[in-house]
This record gives C-alpha cells, sequence and structure tokens, in this order.
C-alpha cells in the first residue's frame, strides 16, 4: 500500500520536477540568446532579461534539490563509508535524518518569508512579479523534500525501490 502511494506521489513530483525545470531553462535561454543578440546587433539590452535569468537560476535550483534526493546526487562526504563499509547505512539514516531537519526549517521559514512578502505586497524592480511567487518556491521545495527524503528512508530501510518502473 505505502509503496503504491509513493510511486504515484514520485510520478507526480517527476513530472511537476523535469517539466517545471525544462520549462524554466527554455525560458531562461531563449531570453537570454534574444538579449545577446540585441545587444550585438543594434547595440540595445534588455533589462528584464537578466532579472528573469536570476530568478530562474533561483528557481530550478530549488525544484533541482527535489530532483537530486530522488536520484540521490545530494553533496556528501563518503570517505568514512568507504573506509569503515560497516557504519555506511547509520550514516545514511543520519543523513537522511539532517536532511529531514534542514527541509522541514526550510519549509517553516520559507512559509513565514512568503506571508510576509503577502503582507507587504512587494514585486520585483522592473519585471514586476509579486515576491510572494519567488518565495512560495521555499515551502514548496522543502515540502517536495521532506516527502522524498520520506520515500528515500523507506526505500533503504524496506530494500524496494518506489521509482522502479
Amino acid at each position: 500500500m505505502v509503496a503504491k502511494i509513493f510511486k504515484v506521489i514520485d510520478k507526480i513530483f517527476t513530472f511537476f520536477e523535469e517539466w517545471t525545470i525544462f520549462i524554466a531553462v527554455m525560458v531562461g535561454l531563449i531570453s537570454l540568446f534574444v538579449n545577446v543578440v540585441l545587444r550585438y546587433t543594434i547595440h540595445y539590452s534588455l533589462a528584464w532579461s537578466e532579472e528573469l535569468i536570476r530568478e530562474i537560476i533561483i528557481f530550478t535550483t530549488f525544484i533541482g534539490c527535489s530532483a537530486a534526493l530522488k536520484s540521490r546526487s545530494m553533496i556528501r562526504i563518503d570517505a568514512l563509508p568507504q573506509i569503515v563499509p560497516t557504519i555506511k547505512k547509520p550514516l545514511d539514516y543520519f543523513s537522511n535524518i539532517c536532511t529531514l531537519g534542514y527541509s522541514g526549517l526550510i519549509f517553516y521559514l520559507g512559509w513565514q518569508m512568503a506571508a510576509l512578502q503577502l503582507e507587504t505586497n512587494q514585486s520585483t524592480i522592473i519585471i514586476g512579479v509579486p515576491l510572494v511567487l519567488l518565495y512560495a518556491i521555499l515551502p514548496l521545495m522543502g515540502g517536495m523534500m521532506i516527502i522524498r527524503t520520506i520515500m528515500v528512508m523507506w526505500e533503504d530501510f524496506t530494500g524496494r525501490q518506489v521509482n522502479n518502473g
């Protein structure tokens, strides 16, 4: 039962991660390409292009955190488990617990920051996008990372893969 629920969640998260990152990167590349062409042909630069690229980098970095957990490609120092292989599993659990703590902190503080941006009604300088939309990525990423970490811990504990098909 748990495996089926995790498999559905994995499919939804994977679809969201892949498509949002793909669309964001494509929009960024196109705007950056247009900006470079305009800069070197007619000596005109789009001011909003640089702001858009900065926001896309932030967005894709945070969404990529959840995708990295799925593929187990988060940065780790694994010298000790290579020297003493018997402590690999306990260190993996410790690492996952630390990731849960970090994710919970990002979710909580991100929620507070997004709420503050909603109260102050601020927006980006050039594009005019409400900052609450940009800060909302923090609790979203924190929540997705919590769920992904629980899925990874379940995989480690049971030995069954969630994303096996």
